[in-house]
């Protein structure tokens, strides 16, 4: 009798919950008092059926109720049913948040971010096209969450990029643009900017007000992205309305570079299927360490999410910004000879680091973007979703700055006679964007347990630029050249002293170079995963690429180029997840550069195409084909709140392009170019097809928190590059050595980043940022071949940040601690100025948020 035990049963719960007892439900004293009671009463019951000779009772067994055949739920009850799994996701993300959640959890918080752990980013925004968390992404992508930007104090892409390892600026030439130009793992990415996914043609200077995150995706990308990303790509995720709940931010910023800047940020609820948000910056600033140079900002957007069902969401948005000041095209570049690599930049062999080589009456920019966007998705079936965006989009660039170049010295002057050419740049360049890529995303199990995230996807492009150029200036823009050609020789290197000489009336040369570029592109891709223990991803991509260029010739005369391609893409990747929090990786991916890629060009040997060029030369060549293969690991530590990552990778360049100087009509003949060297000169410069170029390397990252009051953010890139093949003939030497086993130009082999802090108390954080680049050396296209560098260097940052209380904030960045005196980048020419970057500089911060 003592190992019998009463059953569970309603009776029994009931029994249960009339006992008087704060412990749990099933506790010993709760079963032994209901077994007590139970033992009375049968013992009670059969005591009354003895002494009243009560006949014995009989109870049926009862009978199973047949139960209704199953019914396919309704529409209406899977929205219902899908409502109820968010508003229970939401229960339990708010249950799991810390006790002190702080802004990190507030309603305009990155989507995409860990929400203990902002500075680990667990999504892209391409959820399509990278269904699974980054851990699981076989892939390196580097992604700089809203609070990375924000404790970087970066403001600009160009901040923002420029403390990130493994990418390098690189400066305008070759008849491009100045603006962002960026190399990832050593290649050119100044085209394969995208906002929101879509490509931003033309090179421009892009702010941050708007920004959620920067995604870098590092490797050949043209299956997720289309023409280009030969070293990576750069998505810039803009901010949208939610329906979660309304609020309203302001940020204040006054700096020793006489910063004043004013962002807000406003979010409005209208009702639960409809937000608008809307924002505005205003910016008026020097640069520290550069004299007269101006940062004016201007800019506002507005974005709206509504979803008049669960199933339809359609979001709308629209960009502006204005950019103005006075430009810095840097310090000129001190070389002993032609054949010595003992030079450098002109600052660090006395010259004042502040001198400004313009003309303050005449030197100014002007760079504008309006970008407008609906994107509109539909949830056909729980398992199927139908999207579509359109972007249409305009930006311009407007200039007018003087390049420091060709210093010179007089036999037995002294060192401080130097005196340089003020060589004056124009250019006014328009580029229209017309986008629509509409894509259907299915998912699926098969019969053998994978399940599919599939993509399938057509993408058309309509590209429009006009290039023009001031009259009087030397230019990079095309049209016919004109007297005086307003470049003062004879300035002090030491003293400049045409600083503040008379403007004059601008007139456009009104000779546009015209380019158009129309691409239809298809592509499919599936990420497969196996029980979360084997992960299969895949794509290919398909582009009909369209090149169309008219312009002028030195004499006048209208030209033309065009050229079409159709080009193939794919790539491959393998993902073994050993634990649950780690994978370990192997991916392959091609990509293709074809001519004119480079929307903002004029020149071949930069990726454009010039249809003016003497001598009928021609300048159409086959894509560039890149390929890649990395090796890699990825983990979630401490509470799966910091991710780690490292990779191993190959990236190869077939089919290059290269210039060469050619000293005869014969040698100019077999090379397809025309033998008609310019004025003062005995060579002319061939553009030709056929060589090569390899980089590899190791590529580290950290993001998240080590402990709930430690975060981190950064990494190091080891880098190794080499030419594999050139055209350049060997006997040529005198004129022209050949490029085999030279380095990459524009390329810090070695660069480290990394930005932390720390949570003292429950007002005060501190933090910091070290970056390291090591030297970067110049030359003609990609190979490092004209002797000239810049030095390796180290800045350091800090910053201290006080929650006054629930609303207000307020933060304190020096940047450049010690005043560091280094260089962004450098001109690829024997005679290159330098872009300097900036001095220090303190700012404080004050930011309202409700």
């Amino acid at each position: 009798m003592n190992n019998l035990k009463a059953p569970r049963s309603l009776r029994f719960d009931a029994a249960l919950n009339s006992v008087d007892d704060k412990t749990d439900n099933y506790s010993g004293a709760k079963v032994s008092a209901v077994a007590s009671l139970i033992a009375v009463a049968s013992f009670s019951g059969a005591e009354a059926q003895t002494s009243n000779n009560l006949p014995p009772v009989s109870v049926d067994a009862p009978v199973a109720r047949p139960r209704p055949a199953a019914s396919k739920p309704s529409a209406e009850q899977i929205r219902a049913r899908n409502a109820l799994r968010r508003a229970a996701a939401q229960r339990q993300q708010a249950a799991q948040a810390p006790a002190n959640p702080g802004p990190s959890l507030s309603a305009d918080r990155n989507p995409y971010a860990d929400p203990s752990a902002p500075y680990k980013v667990d999504h892209v925004q391409a959820g399509g096209k990278f269904p699974e968390k980054l851990v699981d992404t076989p892939k390196s992508i580097t992604v700089l969450s809203k609070e990375v930007l924000e404790d970087k104090n970066a403001t600009s892409l160009k901040q923002a990029i420029l403390s990130t390892a493994g990418v390098t600026l690189g400066s305008g030439e070759g008849g491009n643009a100045f603006g962002d130009r960026f190399f990832i793992r050593g290649f050119d990415a100044r085209n394969d900017i995208f906002i929101d996914g879509v490509r931003d043609s033309g090179v421009s200077v892009r702010e941050n007000f708007f920004t959620e995150q920067v995604e870098i995706l590092r490797g050949p990308g043209s299956t997720f992205s289309g023409r280009g990303i030969a070293g990576g790509a750069i998505n810039i995720v803009t901010k949208q309305a939610t329906t979660e709940k309304s609020f309203y931010n302001m940020d204040t910023t006054f700096g020793t570079d006489q910063t004043k800047r004013v962002t807000l940020d406003v979010n409005q609820v209208i009702n639960p299927t409809l937000a608008i948000r809307a924002g505005g910056l205003f910016q008026d600033a020097n640069v520290a360490g550069r004299d007269y140079v101006k940062d004016n900002r201007d800019g506002a957007f507005v974005a709206t999410t509504w979803k008049p069902v669960d199933a339809v969401k359609i979001t709308a948005g629209y960009i502006h910004t204005e950019l103005t000041g006075v430009p810095d095209f840097g310090v000129p570049y001190y070389r002993p000879s032609t054949s010595s690599t003992a030079g450098g930049p002109f600052p660090d062999f006395g010259v004042n680091r502040n001198n400004w080589y313009g003309q303050i009456n005449r030197d100014f920019y002007r760079t504008g973007q309006d970008i407008g966007t609906l994107n509109a998705e539909v949830q056909i079936t729980p398992d199927l979703m139908l999207s579509n965006k359109f972007r249409a989009s305009s930006s311009s660039q407007n200039y007018v700055g003087t390049l420091p170049e060709s210093p010179t010295l007089a036999p037995n002057a002294p060192f401080t006679a130097y005196t340089l050419t003020m060589n004056p740049q124009s250019r006014i360049q328009v580029t229209d964007v017309l986008a629509n890529q509409t894509e259907a995303t299915y998912k699926f199990q098969d019969g053998i347990g994978f399940k599919h995230t599939a993509l399938a996807g057509i993408e058309v492009d309509r590209e429009r630029s006009s290039i023009d150029k001031y009259l009087g200036l030397t230019s990079e823009g095309n049209g016919i050249p004109t007297s005086p050609s307003g470049s003062p020789t004879g300035v002090s290197v030491f003293y400049p002293q045409d600083t503040f000489l008379p403007g004059k009336a601008l007139a456009l040369a009104g000779l546009p170079t015209k380019i158009g570029i129309d691409t239809v592109s298809g592509y499919v891709m599936d990420s497969a995963n196996y029980h979360d223990l084997l992960i299969l991803n895949g794509g290919f991509r398909y582009d009909n690429y369209s090149l169309k260029t008219s312009g002028y010739t030195t004499g006048g005369a209208p030209a033309q180029q065009s050229a079409e391609f159709l080009i193939p893409n794919f790539n491959l990747g393998l993902t073994y997840k050993p634990l649950p929090n780690g994978s370990v990786y192997i991916a392959y991916a091609t990509s293709a550069n074809p001519v004119g890629a480079e929307f903002d060009g004029t020149s071949t040997a930069y990726g454009g195409v010039n249809p003016g060029l003497a001598g009928g030369n021609t300048q159409i060549f086959g894509p560039e084909k890149n390929k890649a293969i990395e090796v890699g690991t990825k983990w979630e530590l401490f509470n799966r709140h910091l991710l780690l990552t490292a990779a191993l990778f190959q990236t190869t360049k077939d089919n290059a392009r290269e210039a060469q100087n050619v000293g005869d009509a014969v040698t100019a003949a077999g090379l397809g170019c025309t033998y008609n060297p310019p004025t003062g000169s005995t060579t002319v410069s061939c553009i030709t097809a056929g060589a090569a170029y390899r980089i590899r390397g190791i590529d580290l990252g950290v993001g998240g928190k080590i402990t709930d009051k430690w975060s981190v953010f950064g990494g190091l890139v080891l880098m190794e590059s080499a030419v594999t093949k050139s055209l350049a003939p060997s006997a040529n030497k005198t004129l022209y050595p050949t490029n085999v086993g030279l380095p990459l130009a524009n390329v810090a082999h070695q660069s480290f980043s990394l930005l932390t802090k720390y949570q003292l108390t429950d007002v005060w954080e501190l933090g910091g940022q070290a970056v390291y680049r090591s030297k970067i050396y110049g030359g003609t296209l990609l190979a490092a071949n004209q002797g000239t560098s810049i030095p390796s260097y180290w800045r350091f940052d800090a910053f201290a940040e006080a929650k006054i209380n629930k609303n207000w904030q307020l933060k304190f960045f020096v940047n450049n601690i010690f005043d560091k005196r280094y260089y962004d980048a450098l001109y690829q020419s024997a005679a290159p100025f330098v872009l300097e970057a900036p001095g220090r500089a303190a700012y404080v911060v004050l930011s309202a948020r409700y």
